[in-house]
C-alpha cells in the first residue's frame, strides 16, 4: 500500500488512509474472522486511489445520454449510482465516497463469517449485517458543532445497507443550503448520490446566501462554473421551511422511485423526515 496509512486505533478499529480517502472500519464476530476481514480490507485498499485517478477525467464529466465508460470496480459503482439521476446535472464523483466504502466492505466480508461490519468513509457508510443483527448509526446535523441529533437503526431483514450525508458543511461543495441531508439506501454509493441531490434541493434565493463558482474555489471541481454555497446567514423561519420543503419533495420523489429508503434533512434547527423501512429516532420533524 504505497503512500497509504494502515493502523489499528486504540479501540481496535481499523484506519485506512490515502490521499483524500479516509476510512474507519469495524467488524464484529470471532477474533480470527475479524482479523482476516481487516487484512482483506487493507489488501483491497491499496490500489483504489491510483485506479480512480486514472479515470478521473471521465468521472468528473456530467452523466449524459449513455452510461459513463469506466473500467475500475469503484468507478463502475460510482457510475451505476448516478445513472438513475441522469436527468439532472450530476457526475459520478457524487458517489465516490460511498462507492469506496461499498468496495472495501465487499472485500472484507468475502468468505468471512461476521456478525456485522461497517466501512465509514467520512460519514458515508457501507454496512454488513448477518441474520438477527442490527446496527445503530448516529446522525449529526452540524459538523462545525458536532453532536448527535438522532439515530438510524438498520436491521438485517430490511434493505438498507448504506448511509450517506451531504450538505454545505461537508467535504464536497453543495449547490444547496442544507446543514445536512442524511440518506439511507440499499448501498452507500446510492445513498451518497441521492444525498447530494437532496442537499442541493434544500435551497432558496436570498441575499443571506452567498455563492461562488465552484471552479474559483477548486479548479479541479467537477461542478465547473456552477455556483456553490459558501455562506448562509440567519434565515427567517419561513425561508427555512421553504428550503426544507423543497428538499423533502426531492426526497419523497426518490423514495417513491425506489432509489432511497429514508432521509433526514436539517437546516438551522429545523428538521424534515422522509421515513421508509429503516428506523429513524431522536430527530424531530417540524
Amino acid at each position: 500500500m504505497s503512500g497509504a496509512v494502515m493502523a489499528r486505533l486504540p479501540d481496535g478499529r481499523l484506519h485506512l488512509q490515502q490521499g483524500p480517502i479516509d476510512l474507519v472500519i469495524e467488524a464484529f464476530g470471532e477474533a480470527g474472522e475479524v482479523a482476516r476481514a481487516y487484512a482483506q480490507a487493507a489488501d483491497r485498499f491499496g490500489d483504489i486511489l491510483p485506479t480512480l485517478v486514472r479515470e478521473l477525467a471521465v468521472l468528473r464529466r456530467p452523466v449524459g445520454e449513455g452510461p459513463p465508460c469506466v473500467r475500475g470496480p469503484v468507478a463502475r459503482r460510482m457510475a451505476d449510482a448516478v445513472w438513475p439521476h441522469r436527468g439532472v446535472y450530476i457526475t459520478p464523483m457524487a458517489a465516490v465516497a460511498g462507492a469506496v466504502a461499498d468496495e472495501v466492505l465487499a472485500a472484507m466480508v468475502r468468505d468471512c463469517t461476521l456478525d456485522k461490519a461497517y466501512v465509514n468513509d467520512g460519514g458515508d457508510i457501507a454496512v454488513h449485517l448477518a441474520p438477527g443483527h442490527q446496527l445503530r448509526a448516529g446522525i449529526v446535523a452540524n459538523l462545525e458543532a458536532p453532536q448527535l441529533s438522532g439515530f438510524a437503526t438498520l436491521h438485517h431483514d430490511r434493505p438498507v445497507r448504506g448511509i450517506a450525508t451531504s450538505g454545505r458543511g461537508g467535504r464536497s461543495f453543495s449547490l444547496g443550503i442544507a446543514d445536512s441531508a442524511t440518506v439511507l439506501a440499499a448501498t452507500a454509493a446510492a445513498a451518497d448520490a441521492a444525498a447530494t441531490l437532496i442537499a442541493n434541493a434544500v435551497n432558496v434565493e436570498t441575499p443571506a446566501v452567498r455563492r461562488q463558482p465552484a471552479c474559483e474555489l477548486d479548479p479541479d471541481s467537477d461542478l465547473g462554473e456552477l455556483p456553490v454555497t459558501v455562506a448562509v446567514g440567519d434565515l427567517p423561519q419561513a425561508l427555512v421551511s421553504e428550503a426544507l420543503d423543497r428538499g423533502m419533495r426531492e426526497a419523497r420523489r426518490l423514495r417513491l422511485c425506489g432509489l432511497i429508503d429514508s432521509a433526514a434533512l436539517s437546516l438551522q434547527g429545523q428538521w424534515r423526515i422522509e421515513a421508509g423501512d429503516a428506523a429513524l429516532s431522536g430527530v424531530a420533524a417540524r
